[in-house]
């Protein structure tokens, strides 16, 4: 029989996603309640400083510096972690589940660097480890593959993952920006950290598919195997290039399951302007995937934000609160059970797009596309984009070709006397 009690909840941090869970719950009490079986309380909130002024009106008596008062308080049924980072997040989690609470998380880098020895650890427990909210914020992703698509072989993943780079690109894109303008854009907007490294390195993005691959895949996903290349070299001139030649560009965070192994990568990549893709604009997420009985499905909404994740993290707390009272907790095990291996990227096949400065002058453009040759990359498109001085700009497109070819490629046609820079390569990806 369910029980009607109010669920206690333990928040662990109080920032923008504590702050946007604690509004959500507070604005939406008596529908959450009617969707959980009964009232969701917040009982403690672990804050640095208890004097600090909030986005949110607390009383005071519920907030706390030690995390023991909702670790070790009997009464609190779920442990909502929201503070980010591995330390101590991790412990907590697991202190946690050792003491018998559920765990809410919205906490990438914890789920993607432990996340398959927390879910072990939960199983064992017999407890639940939800963590919607760890991957593009307020769009449902992870319930979707672990419930909903369940039944379907999924092949491949496509996102755009990071909301932050998406609205650099959009605004270079747009406005003829350099990088370093549209980032200082988006960090006075809010959209970009004072220190953008995880972001725009490429690091963000990679947490986050290695979290959807995992799951997608069924096996266990190394996040320091992940390659990952941010957006810190491209410049107007690459993305009024691909523009003519049809394309858009993207930082692309993929993942590919090829039987024997899992393709996960995070890059940079020219997106055909007709891919679902290519029309996600400012800080937008968007995921496409591909099952074998569904076909081609695809997610969209905000990434990101105070609300959004904390819409996301309060689906998580109804439904473990649903388990408690009708005892069905621990009831979504992991099932990461393949081990399947990792591709390195030097083992791939990918199409590039290769912008560069050559003297100007005849048989330049033969050569390199002999080196080319010789390495076994065919070329797709060539154009000559006009002249700086005595040097011309020249923009290729390569067929798929093994990576390990390209870069071998690129190491000599850097190294001829008539090629002044290869300013930038991207990947293609159709």
């Amino acid at each position: 029989m369910a029980e009607h009690r109010p669920i206690q909840i333990g928040i662990l941090g109080l920032g923008n996603v504590g702050s946007g869970v604690v509004r959500v719950l507070e604005s939406n009490a008596e529908a959450i309640a009617h969707k959980a079986g009964g009232p969701i309380q917040v009982k403690r909130i672990l804050v640095r400083d208890l004097a600090k002024a909030r986005p949110v009106e607390i009383p005071p008596s519920l907030l706390t510096t030690d995390a023991q008062e909702i670790l070790a308080d009997p009464e609190i049924d779920i442990v909502c972690e929201l503070i980010g980072g591995v330390e101590p997040a991790h412990h907590y989690v697991v202190e946690a589940l050792e003491r018998g609470k559920q765990v809410v998380t919205a906490n990438k880098e914890l789920m993607a660097r432990h996340g398959h020895a927390i879910l072990a650890e939960a199983a064992r427990h017999r407890r639940d480890v939800y963590f919607e909210a760890a991957v593009a914020g307020g769009i449902p992703l992870i319930r979707p593959l672990k419930v909903d698509l369940a039944g379907n072989r999924i092949a491949r993943i496509s996102g755009i993952l990071n909301g932050t780079t998406n609205y650099i690109l959009t605004r270079m894109a747009a406005e003829g920006k350099e990088f370093s303008v549209a980032l200082r854009e988006a960090q006075e907007l809010g959209y970009a950290e004072a220190d953008p490294t995880y972001d725009v390195e490429g690091l963000d993005a990679a947490y986050k598919i290695a979290i959807l691959a995992a799951i997608a895949f069924q096996t266990p996903v190394d996040v320091t195997r992940v390659y990952h290349e941010g957006i810190t070299r491209i410049s107007p001139r690459d993305i009024a290039h691909a523009r003519e030649l049809g394309y858009v560009i993207k930082l692309l965070a993929t993942a590919r399951d090829e039987g024997s192994a899992i393709d996960v990568r995070v890059h940079p990549a020219l997106v055909p302007q007709n891919h679902p893709l290519a029309s996600v604009n400012d800080a937008f997420n968007a995921v496409l995937l591909n099952g074998d009985a569904v076909g081609d499905v695809m997610f969209y909404g905000r990434g990101a934000g105070s609300l959004p994740t904390g819409s996301a993290v309060v689906g998580d707390l109804i439904d473990v609160a649903r388990n408690i009272r009708f005892g069905a907790t621990g009831r979504v095990p992991c099932v990461c059970n393949r081990n399947k291996p990792m591709r390195d990227i030097a083992e791939l096949s990918t199409e590039n797009y290769m912008r560069m400065l050559v003297k100007d002058q005849p048989g330049v453009i033969a050569g390199i596309a002999g080196i080319l040759g010789e390495s076994r990359v065919s070329i797709d498109a060539v154009v000559q984009k006009g002249t700086q001085g005595d040097l011309a700009e020249i923009v290729w497109i390569t067929h798929p070709a093994p990576e390990s070819s390209f870069r071998g490629a690129l190491t000599r046609i850097a190294q001829l006397p008539v090629v002044h820079e290869i300013c930038n390569v991207i990947r293609v990806e159709r």
